[in-house]
């Protein structure tokens, strides 16, 4: 019975490292929340070329542009979260000055991330033909990504 316990303990404490290993790159990649665009890119494009029938030659133009605004709110982000860091920091130290300036600096970051946002959809629409932008009109939710216009950053 001893041998029998250790042989099934020694099994696990063998198995699960390995099972842990080969699922953790596929969890990691499907989690909730976790930011991907190369497919967040990919679903768009397939989505746009459904709906409005983009030609090849639009749809790369579509995903370049797109990767372009993806790389560009990378870095938004990373200002961002830096932003909010220090001003954690200026509000547990009660420094009125930086809060003042770092909140300034949050609504820049927003500013530009929302103006890059436009930008590119801007470039995409003036991708379309008139059929096309008069069905793209008519479905918000197709240019302005998740949401629509303006990226969930305010009214619609």
């Amino acid at each position: 019975m001893k041998k029998l316990f250790v042989t099934c303990l020694l099994a696990a404490a063998f198995a699960v490292p390995a099972t842990f290993a080969q699922t953790t790159d596929a969890v990691a990649a499907t989690e909730p929340g976790e930011h991907n665009p190369a497919a967040m890119i990919d679903h768009r494009v397939n989505m746009m070329s459904t709906v409005l029938t983009l030609t090849s030659a639009q749809q790369t133009q579509v995903r370049t542009i797109l990767t372009n605004e993806a790389t560009a709110e990378s870095g938004f982000r990373t200002s961002m979260k830096a932003a909010h860091t220090n001003l954690k920091t200026a509000i547990q130290s009660n420094d009125t000055a930086s809060i003042e300036q770092i909140s300034t600096q949050i609504g820049n970051i927003t500013a530009q991330s929302i103006a890059s946002h436009a930008k590119a959809e801007a470039a995409i629409y003036q991708l379309l033909t008139p059929e096309q932008q008069t069905k793209a009109a008519q479905l918000p939710e197709l240019l302005g990504g998740p949401g629509g216009p303006g990226f969930g950053h305010g009214p619609r």
